[in-house]
């Protein structure tokens, strides 16, 4: 069997489960009303989806991306199978509007569904249905799609794609302005609960876990877009030690220290960051340098002077005596 035959096959598979799963569904419990969006980063890549709501949890039903695949958001009478299946679909080789026309002819639900969908290549399809809640509408842009429903205005889709088209920086960080341009136009009429993000490389290394650049939940905050905010800023310091670490293994030191002097300089109060650039410091012979991170950490916690003599057992640290002694001889003499 060739493979196109394969993908065929596949997709009409797909289809009649589509079909059966959404004909049977039932509109049940109180809607899952929200501002959202979908975005491809066209120099990186990246997708991604951000959504913010005044119900609990609304990350894990609303947003869903796959690396090399698309980003889909689905909401309002939340039906969350759009978000599997038209990944499902789109993997297959379908386009954005081809899998959501797809889902949205099996659903006789339609109306009550808000849903939006990027593919790989950037193009972008939205949904709004006739009985979504007022205010609900969306605007479908160059590689993004934002779409709200049961806003206080109808002016926060059109504030959300103007914020996302002006802000500058990583896809992650414009798609946290649109999420803020939303709530300064007055956002859910019901107010705030949730909210959460996911980014994901633009081609896939065949292993999701890696691919996952941002993937973040506030489930229950009076503040949800600033605790949102707070962790990606958090997100970010640790991508710079992942990637220290990934130097590191492959012997490449200095260019290990800078990734970990980044996070070190977005987080100088995280013991984490300052203990184990450190440890790399006086591991690579650097030992002088490594004394003053040591003593910021055994200042904060003195529990990571009690660590520092397991490590060389593992091979984290050199089996020198005298090595072991300078560096815990930073800890506060009062412990």
């Amino acid at each position: 069997m060739t493979r196109r035959p394969i993908r065929v096959f596949l997709f009409l598979m797909a289809t009649i489960l589509i079909s059966c799963l959404l004909s049977t569904a039932e509109v049940k419990g109180r809607p899952g009303h929200t501002y959202s969006i979908v975005a491809i980063d066209k120099e990186t890549g990246e997708m991604g989806a951000a959504v913010q709501s005044h119900w609990f949890s609304v990350g894990s039903i609303v947003i869903w991306a796959e690396s090399g695949v698309g980003a889909i958001c689905t909401q309002s009478f939340v039906e969350a199978s759009y978000g599997p299946l038209g990944l499902d679909l789109m993997r297959a080789g379908k386009t954005a509007e081809e899998a959501m026309a797809g889902l949205l002819r099996a659903d006789k639900f339609e109306a009550v569904r808000q849903v939006a969908m990027i593919d790989n290549q950037g193009r972008v399809a939205a949904h709004t249905g006739k009985n979504c809640i007022p205010e609900a509408g969306h605007f479908i842009g160059g590689g993004f799609t934002c779409q709200a429903n049961l806003m206080l205005k109808n002016t926060v889709w059109n504030a959300m794609a103007k914020a996302f088209e002006g802000t500058k920086g990583e896809l992650v960080d414009r798609l946290m302005a649109a999420l803020e341009a939303a709530e300064g136009e007055g956002g859910d009429i019901r107010g705030r609960q949730s909210a959460a993000v996911i980014v994901v490389k633009g081609k896939s290394s065949g292993a999701p876990w890696k691919d996952r650049l941002y993937d973040l939940r506030v489930e229950d905050n009076p503040a949800p877009l600033i605790e949102l905010k707070r962790l990606i800023r958090l997100n970010k310091a640790y991508n710079f030690m992942n990637r220290g670490d990934e130097l590191l293994t492959e012997n490449k030191v200095e260019e290990a220290m800078k990734s970990y002097t980044q996070a070190m300089d977005m987080y100088p109060d995280n013991a984490e960051m300052v203990f184990w650039p450190a440890v790399t410091l006086a591991s690579t012979g650097k030992v002088e340098e490594s004394l003053p991170l040591f003593k910021k950490v055994f200042a904060m916690d003195n529990n990571w002077a009690i660590l520092v003599p397991r490590l060389p057992q593992v091979g984290q640290l050199p089996k020198d005596e005298a090595l072991i002694e300078k560096i815990l001889a930073q800890a506060p003499k009062n412990q």
